[in-house]
């Protein structure tokens, strides 16, 4: 008897989202290249919220390509490992992609040209033959993170004590212009589904599907091909519909499964793991040449780059490079944008670094993305309500915010805003909501600090005053005998008490 399927090959149109013009065909025409090995690579210790690696290595110092460089600040389950060879110039604070001027500490490797690997850079055995727990080891020593931007350590998201019954790998890639994850599958296909193999057996999980989108046929024809030539029963493909933001990893998981994460939680608390394509693919590398995560694929596009194209690059290479691989700038005046035009953000220049996070460097022509524009009163249409994928209130919300009134952001529910953009595409008073409430969410945790603290100071005070007034009382009582006083008393009362009686000689 065949199990039942935990999820929809071909999901229903959602009412939520948005259709934008995808504008990918600009660099799919041609095969992914591979970018020369860059000269001088940045590679930052800052590895996301909360994450700070330390540098095991010092300026001088040879390192060779994949050896570890730096650990987590909180133990060395991930790695940073270097992504050519060469001497160690620096460690140094240097500039590095993210949400205005970010500044991180950085390891700085001149190459030698020759991208020596290191030693220990070999295959682990049959994946097949290893404990879930070796699994998970290896793919945290090699420095694998999520690819899909969230860049999470991927054995902890393999890890864990609840149980799973569904891996999705997601290669719905939503946003416009951003190609990497399509490229992939369309020319690595067999090694996307080898990585989901893994990470099954890592799981302890017996199901994985791989979501591409409608628009995608070739990628999709890959697969199958694969598919087909694996024969592995536990495998699948579902195609959802090529509407922003589908990709988005709460919103895959309600298309394809109907089950609805929890505010605040995870997809693993309702029994599913979501991991990105070029995740799995680079666990796949992993066991197939031992090689950590030193490289990523990366979508270079836009009306500001003469030949559009999808570049294999070293982490920490100058994102100059990439422009170099695609044939160069075509304009001097570009816009530069790390990601796609709804949620991407901006940047200030192309000596930026490559990290694990950058999936597309948009490069815009002057007038290819629409320029700010005066908004005007919103007019309670509620297309932004309509349009919303975390079914919030979007005018409300803005309402709110414009008050700044936490209690109401809080049963507004903020923190589910995913910052998507798809309110302000669709305003017709121009309004742009998305930075206001990501602003909102800045100010709503540290409310949140405020009045944690002020609780902490409370409960501080509050046991002072019961120490106090316990000292009051003890005081008040007089001092209550020890236990050696009473023994004497009562052995004073029982002599008293025979001499009394004539009983003592």
């Amino acid at each position: 008897m065949n199990q039942p399927l935990l999820y929809n090959r071909q999901p229903p149109r959602p009412a939520w989202g948005v259709r934008v013009d995808p504008r990918k065909t600009l660099s799919t025409s041609e095969p992914i290249v591979a970018a020369p090995l860059p000269t001088q690579v940045q590679l930052p210790l800052e590895l996301g919220p909360e994450r700070r690696a330390q540098a095991v290595v010092a300026p001088g110092d040879y390192v060779y390509t994949g050896q570890p460089v730096a650990r987590l600040e909180t133990g060395a389950r991930n790695v940073v490992c270097a992504s050519i060879s060469g001497r160690v110039a620096a460690i140094r604070p240097g500039p590095i992609p993210g949400p205005g001027p970010r500044v991180a500490e950085c390891i700085v490797i001149d190459s030698d040209g020759q991208d020596r690997r290191h030693a220990d850079c070999v295959p682990a055995g049959d994946p097949a033959r290893l404990a879930a727990a070796r699994l998970r080891e290896l793919i945290a020593q090699a420095g694998i993170v999520g690819l899909g931007g969230a860049v999470f350590p991927t054995a902890d998201k393999l890890g864990g004590s609840q149980p799973v019954d569904l891996l999705i790998v997601n290669g719905a890639e939503c946003e416009p212009y951003i190609s990497c994850d399509e490229m992939l599958m369309r020319e690595r296909a067999a090694q996307v589904l080898d990585g989901a193999r893994i990470m099954l057996r890592a799981l302890g999980c017996d199901r994985a599907v791989v979501a591409v989108e409608s628009d995608m046929p070739a990628a999709r024809l890959a697969l199958r091909a694969a598919l087909d030539a694996d024969r592995d029963p536990r495998l699948d493909i579902a195609e959802v519909t090529a509407k922003y933001p589908a990709g988005g990893e709460r919103q895959l998981v309600e298309l394809l499964t109907g089950r609805e994460v929890p505010a605040g939680g995870l997809p693993r608390d309702v029994g599913i793991v979501c991991q990105n394509v070029a995740t799995a693919a680079a666990v796949s590398e992993l066991f197939r040449t031992g090689c950590p995560l030193i490289s990523r694929i990366v979508t270079v596009t836009g009306g500001g780059i003469l030949n559009p194209v999808n570049v294999e690059a070293r982490l920490g290479a100058p994102l100059a490079d990439l422009v170099a691989a695609a044939g160069g700038y075509t304009t001097t005046n570009c816009d530069l944008v790390m990601g796609g035009p709804m949620m991407g953000m901006a940047l200030a220049g192309d000596r930026l670094p490559v990290t694990e996070a950058t999936n597309c460097l948009l490069v815009a022509a002057p007038g290819e993305l629409s320029d700010a524009q005066p908004g005007y009163p919103c007019i309670r249409c509620a297309e932004c309500s309509r349009v919303c994928p975390a079914r919030l209130l979007p005018q409300e919300l803005l309402v709110a915010c414009d008050t700044q009134d936490p209690d109401r952001l809080e049963q507004l529910h903020l923190d589910a805003c995913i910052e998507c953009g798809c309110c302000d595409y669709v305003c017709p008073s121009r309004l742009t909501l998305t930075p206001v409430f990501a602003q909102a969410k800045i100010r709503q945790r540290a409310h949140r600090e405020q009045q944690r603290q002020a609780r902490l100071a409370q409960q501080r005070s509050e046991a002072r005053n019961a120490r106090l007034a316990a000292a009051e009382k003890r005081y008040a009582d007089g001092p209550a005998p020890d236990a050696g006083e009473a023994a004497l008393t009562d052995l004073l009362a029982r002599v008293e008490q025979r001499d009394e009686r004539g009983d003592g000689g």
